[in-house]
């Protein structure tokens, strides 16, 4: 399994009750079913994705993540998960609620704008950085909202989520020292375990 998915795997409980926003294929759904005893369901929009949910066992549905959550009532889930998808979404602050109004906690994961490599080439060419981690060129790239992990800490502060747990990493996925000490410079992708708050 990719490593960044088995991270999110490593946090997901014994038995709960999951969804999966942008599942793909289904390679973390179908992982959970088999080791975790899961029980899930994906939402993609990709047809070719669909139907490699389908054969891999997993429960998948057709949908547009920027429609909403509409279709699940409160409560639904023990967790929702939504693995660098956050950024290429139309409202992500709006989607974060409807992820907590559906599942008790969830998993949201993302690349960090604010790393040093992006600064550093935006201020040194004037251009739109290029990284491993951000490897598209501004006009066809699926990121609409760039954010830091700071602008992401805010947004949780704002709305009064729970940060209750956060694992930075480089692009090897892997924590370090500098990471630790700073990550909205050296991180390149997060990974929150939000909940409501009070």
């Amino acid at each position: 399994m990719r490593q960044d998915l088995q991270i999110i795997a490593d946090l997901v409980r014994p038995g709960a009750r999951v969804l999966d926003l942008g599942c793909g294929d289904g390679e973390l759904l179908h992982y959970l079913q088999l080791h975790k005893q899961v029980n899930g369901y994906g939402l993609e929009i990709d047809p070719s994705m669909i139907t490699r949910c389908i054969q891999r066992g997993v429960n998948v549905i057709e949908q547009d993540l920027d429609q909403g959550l509409g279709n699940f009532a409160d409560n639904s889930f023990d967790l929702v998960v939504m693995a660098e998808t956050l950024q290429a979404v139309r409202q992500p602050d709006a989607l974060l609620d409807e992820m907590l109004r559906v599942g008790e906690q969830c998993i949201v994961t993302f690349p960090n704008f604010g790393h040093w490599r992006c600064r550093t080439y935006l201020a040194t060419r004037g251009a739109m950085p290029i990284a491993k981690h951000l490897p598209h060129r501004w006009y066809d790239t699926p990121n609409i909202h760039l954010c830091t992990f700071a602008d992401f800490e805010r947004l949780c502060r704002a709305k009064e989520l729970e940060i209750i747990e956060r694992f930075v990493s480089d692009t090897s996925y892997r924590p370090g020292p500098l990471i630790n000490l700073l990550p909205n410079l050296f991180g390149t992708i997060a990974y929150y375990r939000l909940g409501r708050g009070q």
